[in-house]
């Protein structure tokens, strides 16, 4: 009796924990994040508990970034090895821990299907007498690229001497910096060290419903370009959609602007409670991460010194291989502080596009008068440039982004 019983329980069995997956996905579905003009939604809190003492401080509980991924890729490498019964065994307590991980809950269901048939691929649900919601069957087709993306990206990561070709040179006070690759779904956490940036973390990161290159306000698309973390949020001043927290970048910045740019309100953010991570495309605009991830990063890096550099897809290259393009740079960079330190108006002008634009969209002919202010009252001082940082972008146009700090000698 039981043994002709048990491929039918097995089999109803992994269809309920696959569906039981799609469901939770589709349940989970995200509201509409509001773009541009409006301020950050604030989660609606009694004017009692503003009142209360402050909690006695605790430490910070141990960080779990990266960690369900780690056991998720380990289940799929047990399966291939023919392992079923350890990766069963993996997926299960996986599923138990985080229950809100879709793609745990659909490799139990393929596991326990397996046991009784082919799995031809991930979610291999049994077709049905009538046939699933097309909000369910996209979903599936989501979880599956989101695990393709996951595979893909852990058997190209990037060597440990390679860095991403925008990040030419980072100021020492620059700690850490950030690389995200739409097409893997990837960001890339660096830590800037004596020896250069370093690698330290990556994780899988969901962008806009329609891509990327934004362009417009509300065209739920992730901008493309340098920017840099300008706050962080506390999350306990948001909506439980934004997770652990939320990080907002300077989208649009200043080439944004001039290239005619609309839209605000890009930030990276958690995931809600009931939701582990989201689609590969996803978002209004955003980047999303697994809450735990987010915490590691909200740790992490500081606001206005740590660069993020969102790519359609990152190159990367020899850390070493940078130094000859810094040089180049740095030589013109010198030739304009010298020229503003002699006071020589025309050629520091030359260094000045036509259509240049202050940061008060001031033209090069009302520049000028404040060029010659600063070159006056220099009195023949040097300038220094400190905390110097170069990050390339190249698109339709090359750009290298700088910031520095200018100080006259003698002066603080």
């Amino acid at each position: 009796y039981c043994s002709v019983q048990a491929p039918f329980w097995i089999r109803h069995a992994a269809t309920a924990v696959t569906l039981f997956a799609l469901a939770a996905q589709s349940a989970a579905a995200p509201p509409v994040h509001a773009q541009a003009s409006q301020p950050a939604a604030k989660s609606k809190r009694p004017a009692a508990a503003a009142q209360r003492a402050a909690p006695t401080p605790v430490a910070p509980k141990a960080l779990q970034d990266g960690q369900a991924e780690t056991r998720l890729l380990k289940v799929y490498q047990l399966a291939s090895e023919g392992r079923g019964r350890e990766a069963l065994a993996q997926a299960e307590s996986l599923a138990r821990e985080y229950p809100n991980f879709q793609l745990a809950q659909l490799a139990v269901g393929d596991l326990l299907a397996a046991r009784v048939r082919p799995i031809k691929q991930l979610g291999d649900v049994p077709e049905p007498a009538l046939p699933y919601p097309p909000e369910v069957t996209a979903t599936l087709d989501e979880l599956r690229t989101e695990s393709r993306q996951r595979v893909q990206a852990q058997r190209a990561r990037p060597a440990s001497t390679h860095i991403p070709a925008q990040f030419v040179e980072l100021a020492p006070r620059y700690k850490h910096a950030i690389a995200i690759d739409a097409s893997r779904s990837r960001l890339y956490l660096f830590e800037n060290t004596d020896k250069g940036l370093k690698l330290v973390a990556d994780y899988y990161a969901s962008v806009g419903k329609s891509g990327i290159e934004k362009a417009t306000e509300g065209d739920q698309r992730t901008p493309l370009g340098v920017y840099f973390i300008t706050s962080r949020l506390d999350p306990a001043t948001l909506k439980d959609f934004y997770g652990a927290g939320a990080l907002p970048i300077n989208y649009p910045n200043p080439l944004d602007q001039s290239r005619g740019k609309t839209g605000s309100g890009i930030w990276l953010h958690g995931t809600p409670p009931d939701q582990f991570s989201r689609a590969p495309l996803a978002t209004d605009g955003c980047v999303a991460l697994a809450n735990p991830d987010l915490e590691r990063i909200l740790r992490t890096v500081e606001p206005r010194s740590t660069p993020v550099v969102i790519a359609q897809k990152l190159q990367w290259v020899q850390a070493q291989s940078m130094q000859a393009e810094r040089q180049s740079f740095e030589t013109v960079l010198n030739a304009w502080r010298t020229a503003k330190s002699n006071g020589d108006m025309n050629r520091l002008l030359g260094f000045y596009a036509p259509d240049f634009q202050s940061y008060k969209k001031k033209p090069l002919g009302e520049w000028a008068a404040v060029l010659q202010a600063e070159a006056q009252a220099l009195k023949g001082r040097t300038v220094h440039l400190k905390d110097k940082a170069y990050l390339r972008w190249t698109d339709s146009a090359d750009t290298m982004v700088v910031t520095f700090g200018e100080v006259a000698e003698g002066a603080r």
